[in-house]
């Protein structure tokens, strides 16, 4: 079983920054890629950024220039840096991961999430 722990949210006014961290532990083979999404109350999860096994990013259109996703593999952690914070960014944050087991399934894992507050 992988856990994930989130960190880093927090209260922040528009414009300012804030990281993200997401460290994965637990029985670990290989992980095929880690993602963020966000929900805000009542609105749907949407993702925000990937990063695969490979090292290939993506982001959604509405934070493609302001956040960047990276991963330190060697500590089994993925980050997400966000700049130019704004109010409609607020909302909790999760981390999703994508392991291929030592059984070569493939199985997914999510973050209890963490919440991010931008003020205008």
């Amino acid at each position: 079983q992988v856990q994930l722990v989130e960190s880093g949210g927090g209260l922040v006014q528009a414009g300012g920054s804030l990281r993200l961290s997401c460290a994965a532990s637990g029985s670990i083979f290989r992980i095929n890629a880690m993602r963020w999404y966000r929900q805000a109350p009542g609105k749907q999860r949407e993702l925000v950024a990937t990063i695969t096994r490979g090292g290939s990013t993506n982001y959604g259109d509405s934070v493609k220039g302001r956040f960047t996703i990276s991963r330190d593999n060697a500590k089994n952690t993925v980050y997400l840096q966000m700049n130019s914070l704004k109010p409609e960014d607020t909302g909790v944050y999760y981390c999703y991961v994508e392991e291929t087991t030592v059984d070569y399934l493939d199985a997914d894992y999510w973050g209890k999430g963490t919440r991010v507050i931008v003020s205008s």
